[in-house]
């Protein structure tokens, strides 16, 4: 395969593709301790061209580690803040009149960037986070009838507090649907906590990753060439059956009202072939399909309600599902 070749004309060798990858966790690494899952699938929603959404109790680097990702990348990058007064003219841009011209001119939002962080998007109501609808599916905004394309890449960052907490909109299905991945923020570990404080205490500035040495190890081609390589990674038709029978065992639960769609198991397919090449193998296994199961298909869930009453998670559905469909020899 020819190299790939970024906007500035600088060339990526695939195979230093994987290399750079794997260099970006441990870039990040440097600023977020302790969250290695969540690391990871960033890096695997980058391969995939989709976007992630990150879940977790305020304080938990949820920003900071999106943060750090744009510092370990030569991406550009923005941050928007959703707080119930935003509108969706703040988010994809709007037409403003130039007294000079006397015409009306596009005034892009920061939804034309690279890596966009939609920081606690469930604090703003739906009409605005239903703006970003079109930028996820379709990467293109439409202003007044006129569609606008999006760079590339694009990948939309999400950060929410859990839906219990005061003062948040629970994202609609059919923008849950457009996330990749779902990625829970957990509290660290004692010891992890213990790193963190000492951090500080010796001068970590999580305003300033630059000075934490975070620097840029991965460029828009190496990112091309990575998935370039990906889309090489075989599937055997054994694989692919399997995530169909893991979805469609999802419509069957009796404790779900809403099931895994087609495009939920075509995201499961590539989430496990990304995480594959990450591994350093060109084809996928049942194991890489069931180690991006919860992350690509818990937020596609619905539980009836009777069943959260009585404690049923998602996540323990897709488990006991991923226990009893059979796995491929």
């Amino acid at each position: 395969m020819d190299p790939t070749t970024d906007n500035a004309g600088q060339s990526a060798d695939p195979g230093n593709a994987r290399t750079a990858l794997e260099a970006l966790r441990a870039e990040i690494a440097k600023a977020v301790v302790g969250q290695d899952a969540a690391v990871t699938g960033l890096v695997v929603a980058l391969l995939c061209r989709g976007h992630v959404l990150l879940e977790g109790v305020p304080g938990v680097a949820k920003t900071l580690l999106v943060r750090a990702l744009a510092a370990a990348t030569e991406l550009d990058t923005k941050r928007v803040q959703f707080t119930p007064d935003l509108m969706p003219s703040d988010v994809t841009g709007s037409l403003v009149y130039d007294s000079r011209t006397a015409e009306f001119s596009f005034q892009a939002g920061p939804a034309f960037t690279n890596l966009l962080l939609a920081d606690e998007i469930n604090r703003t109501p739906p009409k605005t986070q239903s703006s970003l609808l079109e930028a996820m599916e379709e990467r293109q905004v439409t202003v007044d009838g006129t569609p606008r394309p999006l760079p590339e890449p694009f990948l939309v960052a999400a950060t929410q507090n859990p839906v219990e907490y005061e003062g948040t909109y629970p994202l609609p299905e059919a923008q849950l649907d457009r996330f990749l991945l779902k990625l829970t923020v957990p509290l660290p570990t004692r010891q992890d906590e213990i790193d963190v404080l000492t951090r500080h205490a010796s001068g970590f500035n999580p305003r300033d990753l630059h000075a934490a040495g975070v620097r840029p190890v991965a460029s828009a081609a190496d990112l091309e060439a990575a998935r370039a390589e990906v889309a090489k990674t075989t599937v055997s038709p054994e694989i692919t059956a399997y995530v169909v029978d893991l979805c469609r065992a999802t419509r069957e639960s009796p404790s779900l009202t809403l099931g895994v769609s087609p495009r939920g198991a075509t995201a499961l397919l590539s989430t496990a072939r990304a995480w594959a090449w990450l591994t350093g193998r060109d084809y996928v296994t049942p194991d890489d399909v069931k180690a991006l199961a919860l992350p690509t298909l818990r937020h596609r869930l619905q539980l009836r309600p009777e069943a959260e009453m009585e404690g049923v998670t998602t996540d323990s559905v897709i488990n006991a599902i991923l226990a009893h469909v059979p796995v491929p020899r």
